[in-house]
């Protein structure tokens, strides 16, 4: 897509409140003090607002009308929103100055946008979230399995990482860091996760939760299904 400039009007992001990539895009939204209308999408009943945009119907969409912009999946929107509302001055943006740090943050994220989603998170979603949604669907409670062991296997990976680095892709917080938080703070609505298993892990995400742009994160409520206890708590 063609470079986006800073718009004046409020962007608009159609997103379903616990898809990873949205949260993703939110927090970033946040992270650099920018206002979006946050427009809810059913997404996994043919929501004609999203298929008439994007046929494939995937989410997140950033819209900014103002400069004729639309930003379709996780990748267009992250850039989106990086080109559009970055900070320009001395203040550090989510993506690293160096050529190295980038490269980094980029394994990173990808890590999780791609292995992690499609070995936990996505495994999940469908069995919790989506198939609440279509008539007849029952838990595979196989599948379950298979993800919580999966989950458990790059929670020992990223505490890895974490033994040696304050934040998950160097000593600075990136995209990276949003990115995981994103889906850790899904299953973390869902349950999934335990919190006292989860070592360095745990104390990262306290240090990211507590951070003001998390807060549009911890309010959400999907109806019909509650959080988990402590999914809002600072103190967990």
């Amino acid at each position: 897509m063609a470079r986006v400039v800073k718009s004046k009007t409020m962007p608009r992001l159609l997103h379903h409140r616990l898809d990873p990539a949205s949260r993703l895009a939110r927090l970033m939204l946040a992270e650099y003090g920018i206002a979006v209308e946050l427009d809810d999408i059913k997404l996994w009943s043919g929501d004609e607002r999203l298929t008439e945009i994007d046929p494939t119907a995937h989410v997140p969409v950033l819209v900014i009308e103002e400069e004729e912009a639309v930003a379709i999946g996780a990748l267009a929107t992250i850039h989106a929103i990086e080109e559009a509302y970055a900070p320009k001055s001395v203040v550090v943006g989510l993506f690293p100055v160096t050529i190295a740090e980038r490269a980094e943050m980029w394994r990173v994220t990808e890590w999780v946008l791609g292995k992690f989603n499609d070995e936990v998170t996505r495994y999940l979603i469908e069995e919790k979230i989506a198939k609440r949604e279509v008539r007849g669907a029952s838990l595979d409670v196989g599948v379950l399995r298979v993800a919580k062991a999966n989950l458990n296997e790059h929670l020992q990976y990223f505490n890895w990482i974490f033994a040696t680095r304050r934040w998950i892709a160097g000593d600075a917080m990136t995209l990276a860091d949003f990115a995981l938080a994103a889906h850790l703070s899904t299953l973390d609505y869902l349950g999934d996760i335990d919190w006292s298993a989860a070592g360095e892990v745990r104390d990262w995400y306290a240090r990211i939760k507590s951070r003001p742009a998390f807060r549009t994160l911890l309010t959400d409520r999907v109806s019909g299904m509650l959080p988990h206890a402590g999914y809002a708590d600072l103190d967990f």
